[in-house]
């Protein structure tokens, strides 16, 4: 074969510029609010279906508290106006739901904390610049909820769309796996990194073990129950949480299964998680390893098809816990070791350690200097999990070497974030008018 590698890459660089006549760069400052054929509150409420109906006030409320709030829990409202909207066609897998609140820290497997994305129920295969728009809206109306001023947020939000192309540019000059592997090393130096690192360092399954189980007349650790937000299950409902964890031992490598199978489950709770994820099915398994001191509790989540499925074609999964799974592990390096997924009735799951050594950006971490920061280490996260899933070639190409593509993504954030906040004051309307149901946990 007589091609040289740096022809390859050129011409994957022409191939990505040419993808400008498919959806100009400056066409993507354009949100384009008149062509907008759809009433946000309706497809929100859509998005809704299927879920246990006695939660959605919990996850209503959860959105009420601002519009960054809504802004967590309202992607399916986003990704109808994404979908309408003209694009690159360059795909890769997306977050789906990439926003400030979804960066965090966790264990690696070898014990070490890193931080990076987090969450993945939307992860699908899509247009790179869907994942960019949303994070870099997030950190407009995350900024504005911490006391930035418009020229602040527009600023954090240029920096975090530079500090993407940048990326995407170095990374499309390194070899492949070599881009692949690449690791973030300025967290500490960050505020708001630094926080959930040190978050990270105190979240131990024995800490779990004290905040969500009692003891049993027989010492025995059992759920508490605090309703609406956590609750002991039993009866069939636990015993079909259990007959699933064959399939879900099935999915794990075999040296992870070895790990697994030196567990007992215990009990078996119910919990509430996230903003956006309120209203889906959430089990929680204890387990006990060597003794009352090793315990570990695996987080069984269910997961239904992404938001942006339907703009997709041909992005139709046969299992949305592993397309969640084979999302994530496209996007990221390193994973929980003991991800997979399984089934639970009609009803498709993703598994995971329940917040071991997880920890989350905390809001009033990003006043000062704390915004911009965390936006320059979020694009440069985006586009290796970019990198690593599509072509940094092609979207280099894309974008070119000059200002005119964080400009334009810039804008539009500003753009969606103020759509954001007209939606969000249409959904307070909605909730004094009694359309839309709100309940208030006590704890």
């Amino acid at each position: 074969m007589k091609t040289r590698i740096s022809d390859s890459r050129q011409r994957r660089l022409a191939d990505g510029k040419r993808h400008r006549e498919i959806g100009s760069r400056q066409s993507q400052a354009d949100l384009r609010p008149a062509d907008r054929a759809f009433d946000p509150l309706t497809v929100l409420l859509a998005s809704e279906t299927g879920r246990v109906r006695q939660l959605l006030p919990v996850k209503h409320a959860r959105m009420q508290v601002s519009p960054f709030a809504f802004f967590r829990g309202s992607v399916s409202i986003m990704a109808a106006d994404l979908a309408r909207l003209p694009n690159s066609s360059l795909h890769v897998q997306l977050c789906g739901d990439a926003h400030v609140q979804n960066l965090g820290s966790f264990a690696a497997p070898d014990g070490k904390l890193v931080f990076d994305l987090n969450d993945f129920d939307e992860t699908i295969r899509g247009p790179w610049e869907w994942d960019v728009k949303r994070m870099a809206a997030s950190i407009i109306l995350a900024g504005r909820e911490c006391g930035h001023d418009d020229a602040g947020c527009r600023s954090a939000a240029t920096v975090f769309a530079e500090s993407y192309c940048s990326a995407i540019r170095e990374f499309s000059e390194l070899p492949i796996l070599q881009a692949a592997r690449h690791q973030v090393h300025r967290e500490e130096r960050i505020a708001p990194v630094h926080a959930a690192l040190r978050q990270s360092e105190r979240a131990r399954p024995l800490d779990l073990l004290k905040k969500f189980t009692a003891p049993d007349a027989h010492s025995a650790p059992r759920f508490r129950s605090a309703p609406p937000l956590y609750w002991r299950v039993t009866g069939k409902t636990a015993r079909d949480v259990l007959n699933s964890l064959p399939e879900y031992r099935a999915t794990l490598g075999p040296e992870r299964r070895h790990f697994f199978d030196q567990f007992r489950p215990l009990d078996i709770g119910f919990k509430v998680v996230g903003t956006g994820s309120v209203g889906l099915r959430d089990y929680v398994v204890l387990f006990e390893g060597n003794g009352p001191k090793d315990p570990m509790f695996l987080q069984i989540k269910q997961e239904v098809a992404s938001t942006y499925a339907p703009y997709i074609a041909g992005e139709k999964a046969k299992h949305e816990g592993r397309r969640a799974v084979e999302g994530q592990r496209a996007i990221q390096p390193l994973s929980d070791p003991l991800l997979g997924w399984t089934t639970i009735g009609s009803h498709n799951y993703l598994v995971r350690q329940l917040n071991d050594h997880k920890g989350s950006i905390e809001l009033e971490k990003l006043r000062g200097a704390g915004l911009a920061r965390l936006a320059l280490l979020a694009g440069e996260l985006l586009a290796r999990g970019h990198a690593r899933s599509g072509d940094a070639c092609h979207i280099r190409g894309y974008c070119g070497a000059g200002e005119k593509m964080p400009k334009a993504l810039a804008a539009f954030a500003a753009a969606y974030a103020d759509q954001a906040e007209k939606d969000y004051k249409l959904f307070l309307a909605a909730i004094k008018s009694g359309k839309i149901r709100i309940e208030k946990p006590a704890n």
